[in-house]
C-alpha cells in the first residue's frame, strides 16, 4: 500500500530573517512526526483558489501552528484584542481546505493554531486571550523551551481522543495565548487544563476531526506518537 499523502499547512512570513522576500515557514518535527508514523507529506501554500485541486489530490489534513490568530471576524469575536495578529490569506486558504476536507470526511488534525481554526470551522468561537478571560491562568506560552512540557492536561474518558492515547492524563507543552471558548453542536472537548482551558477537541460525527492545543509533533509522551499514529491509520483506511 502506497503512504497516504498528508496535506500540511504553512505559515507565511513578511521580508527579512530567512529572506528578502515573503517566505513560507514549516518546523521539520511536523514533517518528521508525519513520516514516523506511516505518511507522506506535502506542504500547502496558500492559494484559497486551489482548495478542490489540493483536496483531489490529499488523503488528509493537518493545520498547523504558528505565529497567527484567526480574525475573530471569522467566529462573531467583536473588536481584534491588541494581541491579536492575523494572516488573512493563510486563515483564508486553511479555513476553505479545512471545510472542504471534513465535507469530504478526510481525516483532519489540528494543532495548536489549528485546533483554534478547526474549532471555528466546526462553528466554534475563541478566546482572544487567556489572561484576559481566565481566572489565575496556567503559563500556556511556557517560558521553558517548547521540547519540554509545560503543564499537564486532563483527558475526558469516552472520548476518541482517550481511546488513542489511553490514558487521562498528559504531560504536553504550551505555546498558545488563545483557545476555544465554548463547545458547539457536534463538538466534544476531550482534553482541558487545570485551569480550566480546553485543550483539546472532537467531531464524532466525522471518521477522524480532533484538535490538540499542544504540539504532538515534539513527543513530549507516548500519546503524542499514538495520536499521530491513529491520525495516519485514518488516512491509510481511504
Amino acid at each position: 500500500m502506497p503512504r497516504p499523502l498528508i496535506g500540511v499547512t504553512l505559515d507565511a512570513e513578511k521580508p527579512g530573517g530567512y529572506s528578502k522576500f515573503p517566505w513560507y515557514a514549516l518546523r521539520q518535527n511536523y514533517l518528521d512526526a508525519i513520516d514516523a508514523a506511516g505518511g507522506l507529506a506535502v506542504a500547502l501554500p496558500h492559494e484559497p483558489d486551489r482548495v478542490a485541486d489540493y483536496l483531489e489530490r490529499i488523503d488528509a489534513l493537518v493545520v498547523t501552528g504558528g505565529a497567527f490568530d484567526v480574525d475573530p471576524s471569522y467566529y462573531g469575536g467583536g473588536a481584534k484584542h491588541s494581541t491579536v495578529v492575523t494572516k488573512d490569506r493563510r486563515t483564508a486558504f486553511e479555513f476553505g481546505v479545512t471545510k472542504g476536507a471534513l465535507a469530504q470526511n478526510k481525516p483532519v488534525l489540528g494543532i495548536c493554531g489549528g485546533q483554534q481554526l478547526l474549532h471555528v470551522v466546526l462553528g466554534g468561537k475563541l478566546i482572544q486571550h487567556i489572561p484576559d478571560t481566565i481566572a489565575q491562568p496556567l503559563a500556556h506560552e511556557q517560558p521553558n523551551p517548547r521540547n519540554e512540557p509545560g503543564h499537564v492536561v486532563r483527558v475526558a474518558r469516552g472520548t476518541q481522543l482517550h481511546g488513542i492515547v489511553g490514558a487521562e492524563e498528559l504531560q504536553v507543552n504550551s505555546a498558545h495565548h488563545q483557545a476555544a471558548a465554548d463547545q458547539p453542536a457536534g463538538v466534544v472537548v476531550n482534553a482541558v487544563a487545570p485551569d480550566g482551558v480546553i485543550e483539546g477537541i472532537e467531531a464524532p460525527a466525522y471518521r477522524f476531526c480532533i484538535g490538540v492545543q499542544w504540539h504532538p509533533e515534539f513527543h513530549i509522551s507516548e500519546g503524542d506518537a499514538k495520536l499521530f499514529r491513529a491520525f495516519l491509520g485514518a488516512a491509510a483506511a481511504r
